[in-house]
Formats: structure tokens, C-alpha cells, sequence
């Protein structure tokens, strides 16, 4: 860096469930999403700056094809600082990794079975699934999750061996209480991630986070409406604790 210049930070948030190309307003879902794009936009103006990079962890439009995405991802590359985009569960826009890269454009990269290496610290990632502590829990939910566990597995592989700290974002919580051990989080501890943001939960689901150090990993859920649409800067690892 620069003598005199300004530290490059690295923000989270989730659930931006941008609809500019759809007639889906989520003032539907209660008061706290209304005019959610506007005060998303002020308070990431306010707190990002150009240099900064900003973890995106899924749930990002209401798209369901390209042509309907494209303003979502407008408004996206037109907010400052380079974006990190994970799909999630409602990305049903979402096809290669490839395509999302074109759809997003040059202020964005893609976490999909891969790493992205920052000055800091390596993103590794993955969507995660329902977990089996949930009761409707099915065999269908079993496979896609062992697929995800998979996908997890590679980006962590492939951050592992950049010897940077690693971060990882989710868009399902991998743990829903301090004392669960799921796929998710073995793989987390076993690589040595220090720090995982997720999102997903909105409303009254924010009761079911898990926030803080567990096992050695510092948890924060960063849905949108949780952060009241503004990106969590977040106390990034020391490479020194490796």
C-alpha cells in the first residue's frame, strides 16, 4: 500500500433481492423492506469506498432469466468498491460462472467452486443446503447437500494452498447453535477458517443466528435487513494465527 493511503477494507452483506427488472417489491415482506434499494444504496456510498472489496453472499435478485437481471446488475456495478457475488437459494438467474462474470461485469468476481485472493486474506465459500437438524429434512435435500459440501471443499482447497487467512461467505447458515457439528462446519474448522459470514435468515429467523467465536471461527450473519442494508466491515484475520 501506499504511503498515506487509505487501508483496503472488506465488507459483507446478503440478500440484496434487487428487482428492477421484475414486479417484485419487497415492501411485501414488512416495513422493514421498505425502499430497501434506496437506503442500500445511501449507506454503501457512505461506508464503501472504491478501493474496498464487498462480499455479496447470495440471494442477490429476484431475476429468473438474463434480460431480467441485467438492471439488478447494473445497479450493482454502478455502487463503489469490487463485489464478490455467491449465489443463493432464489438465484435462479444464476447459470455458469462464466455468464454471471459477463452479467456482472468488471467490478465483480464470482466465488463458484473456486477461491478469490485479496491482499488479505482468501474467499472461499460455497451456497450451503438445509441441514439435517431441520425436520423437514428430506433425501433430496441429502443429495444437494453433499454437493454443496463438495463445492465447499474445492474453494477451500483452492484458498488453502495461497497460505492467506482464510474467510469464508455462505448464503445458508452452516450451524443454526453454538453446539451443532455439521458438514459445513467440520470442513470449516478443518481447514482453519478464522472468520464466515452467511446470510438467508430475515425477520423473526434472526433469532436463529449464530453470532461470535465458535470453535475457533467468528460467525456473523449479514442478510440484508439484519445489517439494516448496510455492509458489515468486517475485523479481518491475522495471517500470523495460521
Amino acid at each position: 500500500m501506499e504511503k498515506g493511503a487509505s487501508p483496503i477494507r472488506i465488507f459483507a452483506i446478503a440478500d440484496l433481492h434487487l428487482s428492477f427488472g421484475v414486479a417484485k417489491p419487497m415492501s411485501v415482506f414488512g416495513d422493514a423492506w421498505e425502499h430497501h434499494t434506496d437506503r442500500l444504496s445511501a449507506s454503501w456510498k457512505r461506508v464503501v469506498g472504491a478501493q474496498d472489496t464487498v462480499l455479496i453472499a447470495g440471494d442477490i435478485s429476484w431475476a429468473m432469466r438474463e434480460e431480467e437481471v441485467r438492471p439488478d446488475m447494473q445497479f450493482i456495478a454502478e455502487l463503489p468498491g469490487r463485489k464478490v457475488l455467491l449465489k443463493g437459494n432464489h438465484d435462479y438467474w444464476w447459470s455458469t460462472r462464466k455468464k454471471v462474470m459477463e452479467l456482472a461485469g468488471s467490478s465483480c468476481e464470482v466465488l463458484q467452486n473456486n477461491a478469490l485472493l485479496l491482499p488479505q486474506a482468501a474467499i472461499v465459500g460455497a451456497r450451503g443446503w438445509n441441514l439435517p437438524s431441520s425436520p423437514q429434512f428430506t433425501a433430496d435435500d441429502q443429495r444437494i447437500l453433499a454437493r454443496e459440501v463438495e463445492r465447499l471443499r474445492l474453494s477451500l482447497d483452492e484458498g488453502l494452498r495461497s497460505g492467506l487467512p482464510l474467510i469464508a461467505m455462505m448464503h445458508y447458515p452452516p450451524l443454526y447453535d453454538a453446539q451443532e457439528r455439521t458438514a459445513f462446519t467440520e470442513l470449516l474448522e478443518s481447514y482453519g477458517v478464522q472468520l464466515c459470514v452467511y446470510g438467508h435468515l430475515h425477520g423473526a429467523a434472526h433469532r436463529a443466528r449464530v453470532e461470535g467465536l465458535v470453535r475457533g471461527i467468528r460467525y456473523h450473519l449479514v442478510a440484508a435487513d439484519y445489517l439494516q442494508f448496510e455492509p458489515l466491515a468486517l475485523d479481518l484475520p491475522d495471517s500470523q494465527e495460521r
